[in-house]
């Protein structure tokens, strides 16, 4: 395990690469704060999702599609430590047991703080939805804009990338697809 005082060298050490002078006043304290602000954007590490699902309510007989939509998230990139950001909809149709819906929020950002990629989120959201709420079907769409596209390489500002994991009946049948999307669609509130 590398210790914070190492972290922070690491940091220095970053910054004296790019040409820097560590030693100056807006940058003494730099690697703390970078240490202090990833112990944030990382948190996803220190969390589990069955306990973010584990807390269920009786469904009371309820049938139909539950969606969060327009959750925004910020993730960052496992390939050149870029952010990325957007906005995921989640969806299950419970069979006796339903979630607190601050929950499917809580589940993309425990994935969304990690380092990632977005197919990765939208997979491991869909998985742990069907592994702990046992849903007839599930579907996660997620949104995002890249900053390692947008500020290198391609350098397109307005590119979206979308994701999606479908499974059970969103999955099998094309009219719950349909109604799902359907409903991610309408207009806001």
């Amino acid at each position: 395990m590398v210790s914070k005082d190492e972290a922070e060298s690491a940091v220095r050490t970053l910054l004296d690469y790019l040409g820097e002078d560590t030693g100056r006043e807006g940058l003494v304290d730099t690697p703390k704060r970078v240490i202090k602000s990833w112990d944030e954007i990382f948190a996803g590490y220190h969390q589990s999702s069955a306990e973010v699902l584990e807390s269920t309510f009786n469904g009371e007989g309820y049938d139909g599609i539950v969606l969060l939509r327009d959750v925004e998230f910020h993730s960052t990139c496992e390939h050149h430590l870029q952010p990325f950001r957007g906005r995921a909809h989640v969806a299950y149709i419970p069979t006796e047991r339903i979630v607190g819906i601050s929950k499917l929020a809580r589940i993309v950002e425990l994935h969304s703080h990690r380092l990632q990629n977005q197919e990765r989120i939208t997979k491991n959201v869909a998985d742990d939805l069907e592994e702990h709420l046992q849903p007839l079907g599930c579907a996660v769409i997620i949104e995002a804009s890249h900053g390692c596209m947008q500020c290198r390489g391609v350098k397109k500002q307005n590119a979206i990338m979308t994701t999606s994991a479908m499974r059970g009946v969103f999955f099998d049948k094309a009219e719950a697809r349909s109604e799902l999307m359907q409903l991610i669609r309408t207009n806001p509130l």
